[in-house]
């Protein structure tokens, strides 16, 4: 089965093949010939993972994914939220984010946020499902680490000592909010071969 990556993110397409069954090849978009910087205008984390999944099925007729995934900092009345890869402004730049967050946080010693993904899955029959996926942490004081990406290095899930960008790719893909969405995506995917060959 093939499935279009609304997504230009080497990093997350990387991590989101490692979970995915091998059965199900997933596709970049520019693959496909499509470069389109797909304009996130919803103000809800569904409404985004929805508009670049509807965009890349509206081109192709195919099966597409998309995930629209944020940091929420209860501290900052859930900032950055669906802002989070643009938080400190266009161009997008994750140091620059990092900085923002770190500086608005200064002497906060409350730094409790959780990390959220909503996947989007418009299937080649036009059907449309989500996935939600999160997972609870705190913000660290100074940057950790140099996997992942995003907001990795300065967030450490509940239950662990290291950030994610400290963490193993087979760890960070145990409990990651984004391995929690796929995870929820696999089973729909399994139970739709299931019925397909029943």
């Amino acid at each position: 089965m093939e499935i279009i990556l609304a997504s230009s993110n080497n990093h997350k397409l990387q991590e989101i093949r490692k979970i995915l069954p091998k059965s199900c090849i997933l596709l970049p978009m520019k693959e496909v010939g499509i470069s389109d910087d797909i304009e996130e205008t919803g103000s809800t984390f569904h409404e985004n993972a929805l508009i670049k999944a509807q965009h890349i099925y509206d081109l192709t007729n195919k099966s597409s994914l998309a995930d629209d995934s944020g940091l929420e900092v209860y501290y900052l009345n859930n900032e950055p939220g669906v802002y989070s890869a643009r938080y400190a402004g266009e161009p997008s730049n994750t140091e620059n984010n990092i900085d923002k967050l770190l500086f608005n946080l200064t002497g906060i010693e409350k730094r409790m946020a959780r990390f959220v993904t909503v996947l989007c899955f418009f299937s080649e029959k036009g059907s449309i499902n989500y996935f939600e996926g999160e997972v609870k942490g705190k913000i660290t004081f100074e940057r950790k680490g140099t996997n992942g990406f995003g907001y990795d290095p300065v967030f450490v899930p509940d239950g662990y000592t290291k950030t994610f960008a400290e963490m193993t790719d087979e760890e960070k893909n145990s409990t990651s909010h984004r391995a929690v969405a796929l995870r929820k995506f696999k089973a729909f995917l399994k139970l739709q071969r299931n019925n397909d060959k029943g």
